[in-house]
């Protein structure tokens, strides 16, 4: 009896455990990947570190037009079974206080070279530099075939639109998509001079001048704008609003330790007691020198403005500046730049159980190329390894 072939598109995350649950229950399984070798997603994700899941899995860490979609995948693949997976290829996660999942050797090619090896030890066919275009010819010849391909996020990396182009060939909807995990274009003559600074921060994210969220995490101005965790963070709910052509703003508060109070009274007692100090030489006491200047020059205050013209209404000035800056987002660093994609195939016409599609038997998709996006901090990786379970569990059983 001849063993049953499986063809999956896309040698990614999502891709390479899929293809290895199914070899493991000796299926015949071809993985075609675009690039000239798999796993570069992740290979850079995690700054080389690879965030690969997270302790706590819940439907609240995943965004979707389906919300409730991940619930079923999460449960049947969630944080013990993933672990308990990667011990089998001997792959050991280092588990952090905040929940947050990595190799036990810190290195992203751990889980790509493992993952690989495993699949070919398996008898996997890898074929790289391999864009399929018909899907409707592989489904002719395969008893099953997975989509895995991703999204468009990171095109340096092979992102692009072939898995949404290849469901629309089926009658999917898609979900307008959206770059995620990303930094920010600001509209200001003063970011840019502060670019290569890093400062722990908490930034509210305004949309329509109404307060939308708030995160605490680092600040990093940039040549074009702004990034640091924090606006990664915030990017998903702000790539949507700037998507809908709403009036986008981030309020940076650069000492969240201060009430404006607590911060001008800091303010007036050094300067008092400091009569020849600057302007700028209090404010370098509390924030680095460049976006002490740029608070001055936003405020239009000379900053060798002397330490005995701070007057009260001054320093209130100052404090409140300090405490709630204002930037407007005229644009997200787009999906060359963004760490994943929002929006994607939608949910609603996939079977949340088996990942396969409604419109077509034994066609399945799995990952990315979905319309659900998790938060930063392993949520991504999460949803790919156990949409793929699924996929995998489905073909096999």
């Amino acid at each position: 009896m001849s063993r049953k072939k499986v063809a999956i598109i896309g040698g990614g995350a999502s891709g390479l455990l899929c293809c290895i649950f199914c070899a493991r229950e000796a299926f015949e399984v071809d993985v075609f990947e675009q690039n000239s070798k798999c796993a570069k997603k992740i290979l850079v994700s995690g700054n080389g570190r690879c965030n690969i899941t997270n302790r706590s899995l819940t439907p609240h860490d995943f965004f979707s037009d389906n919300p409730s979609f991940v619930t079923d995948a999460l449960e049947s693949f969630g944080f013990k079974e993933f672990s308990q997976f990667a011990a089998s290829i001997g792959l050991l996660l280092d588990v952090k206080d905040d929940g947050r999942a990595y190799p036990l050797s810190n290195e992203s090619k751990s889980v790509a070279s493992l993952l690989l090896s495993h699949a070919q030890n398996l008898g996997v066919r890898i074929h790289t530099d391999t864009k399929i275009t018909d899907i409707k010819e592989l489904i002719e010849k395969y008893d099953s075939v997975v989509i895995a391909s991703g999204s468009e996020a990171a095109e340096h990396l092979g992102g692009n639109r072939d898995g949404y182009e290849a469901a629309k060939g089926f009658g999917h909807n898609i979900i307008p998509t959206y770059p995620s995990l990303v930094q920010f274009h600001l509209n200001s003559n003063i970011a840019h001079k502060m670019s290569g600074v890093k400062t722990i921060a908490n930034v509210t994210l305004l949309i329509n001048n109404k307060k939308d969220i708030s995160t605490n995490g680092d600040v990093l101005f940039t040549n074009y704008g702004v990034s640091g965790f924090a606006i990664l963070d915030i990017s998903q709910r702000a790539s949507i609003a700037l998507m809908e052509y709403a009036k986008v703003d981030i309020a940076i508060n650069l000492l969240p330790s201060f009430n404006a109070q607590k911060l001008s009274s800091h303010l007036s007692i050094v300067a008092k007691n400091m009569p020849d100090f600057s302007v700028l030489d209090i404010l370098v006491g509390l924030v680095p020198l460049k976006i002490a200047q740029g608070v001055l020059k936003s405020l239009e205050i000379p900053q060798e403005t002397s330490a005995k013209e701070i007057h009260t209404k001054l320093a209130k000035k100052i404090a409140n500046q300090m405490l709630n800056w204002r930037f407007e987002v005229t644009d997200t660093h787009g999906f060359r730049h963004a760490e994943v994609s929002g929006g994607g195939v939608d949910t609603t016409e996939i079977n949340s159980k088996t990942m396969e599609s409604l419109k077509q038997s034994n066609l399945y998709f799995c990952g990315e190329v979905l319309d659900v996006l998790g938060k930063r901090g392993g949520y991504n990786f999460a949803f790919a390894w156990a949409s793929a379970y699924l996929c995998a569990k489905d073909i096999t059983k």
